[in-house]
């Protein structure tokens, strides 16, 4: 393995405070950035993540340790010299102005040009490339001002990506956008650590997608200290389900998603498969079913019968209850039937969401 671009040593973040003892968000920090990795930072609100990825990018000084930037000290590091191998893209809204995505993205080559800010036919290169590799060709003679959120992100990550650096720093570049734009910046980000070689760092709050595109996850609980693995070691070894523990919610590490309760409704067994099966099961857990599958001996029994090409509208769903059996043409009256049959008991069942 090759020598961390970035690493930290014995750091600890927070805020300083003029007549008390600084207050402490997290300490001990010891984690570094490899070239060409995605890591993606986690963890609950409050836990401390803005905090962190500020004080690794420069913006806030650390309360304790070092930070270190390809072997210098990042505190020693003139503005330039730190926008050179480092950028950061921030959640907050910008005021672009009149500004076109072209002049926007060449806004990442100031830490090359002279006083002047003139830009040579390298820079312009460079800008054209930045815009070509994020996929807003299409974006760059548009006004920033008529961008939609998730256009507006490509071309930030492209400002980003045009200072050519050794490491991108994202703070939440996926929140406000809709989950096909989630999905795409997140495969952007991925794609550009593997072409470029830049190690990128960002804070999410999507779960899911940090799950299935990071190559390290680094998990901040809140009060606790920072955990590095990657997303299948910290599922296995129980530090999601630590990390997130909260009164109504449940992490299972069996679907890599969170569960809510419910008021517990009682226990069906489910027979059948497929993509009506799936949904089935999950309709029943959000109205507060445990679910089993195969016919265990419960009092209620659902069995779903389904001709090939699901979707076509000819599933039927048929509850066995004790002394009778029902059939359904609509998930929407089977739950309804099932709800009047079965009224809500005392306890907490849980059913799946997405965090």
């Amino acid at each position: 393995m090759s020598a961390p671009i970035l690493h930290t040593e014995n750091l600890s973040i927070g805020y300083p405070m003029r007549h008390e003892p600084p207050v402490v968000v997290a300490e001990n920090i010891a984690v570094g950035l490899q070239p060409g990795e995605l890591v993606c930072l986690l963890g609950p609100n409050g836990a401390g993540k803005s905090t962190l990825m500020r004080t690794l990018a420069g913006m806030q000084a650390p309360l304790h340790g070092r930070i270190r930037l390809n072997q210098h000290d990042l505190t020693s590091l003139t503005a330039r010299e730190l926008a050179r191998q480092l950028s950061v893209v921030l959640t907050e809204p910008i005021n672009a102005g009149m500004l076109t995505g072209w002049d926007l993205v060449s806004l990442g080559r100031h830490p090359y040009t002279n006083w002047a800010g003139k830009l040579t036919a390298a820079d312009e290169t460079a800008v054209n490339q930045a815009i070509a590799a994020v996929g807003a060709t299409q974006l760059a003679q548009r006004h920033v001002h008529t961008l939609s959120d998730g256009e507006r992100q490509k071309m930030m990550i492209a400002r980003a990506l045009a200072q050519e650096p050794a490491i991108m720093l994202l703070d939440e570049p996926t929140a406000f956008l809709d989950l096909p734009r989630r999905v795409e910046i997140m495969h952007i980000l991925r794609q550009l650590a593997r072409q470029s070689q830049c190690a990128v760092l960002l804070s999410t709050h999507d779960l899911d997608l940090a799950l299935r595109n990071a190559d390290k996850i680094w998990l901040l609980p809140k009060g606790g200290r920072l955990q590095v693995g990657t997303p299948e070691e910290l599922v296995l070894n129980g530090s999601f389900e630590a990390a997130f523990r909260a009164d109504g919610v449940q992490f299972d590490p069996h679907t890599g998603s969170f569960k809510m309760a419910v008021q517990s409704a009682g226990q069906v067994d489910l027979v059948g498969d497929g993509l009506s099966a799936l949904w089935t099961r999950r309709a029943l857990e959000r109205v507060g079913y445990a679910v089993h599958e195969g016919a265990n001996g419960s009092a209620l029994r659902i069995q779903v019968v389904a001709e090939e090409g699901e979707g076509n509208g000819r599933t039927q769903w048929q509850l066995v209850k004790p002394q009778q059996t029902t059939t359904h043409r609509s998930l929407a009256e089977l739950v309804d039937d099932i709800q009047q049959t079965s009224p809500p008991r005392l306890g907490q069942s849980y059913c799946e969401f997405k965090k």
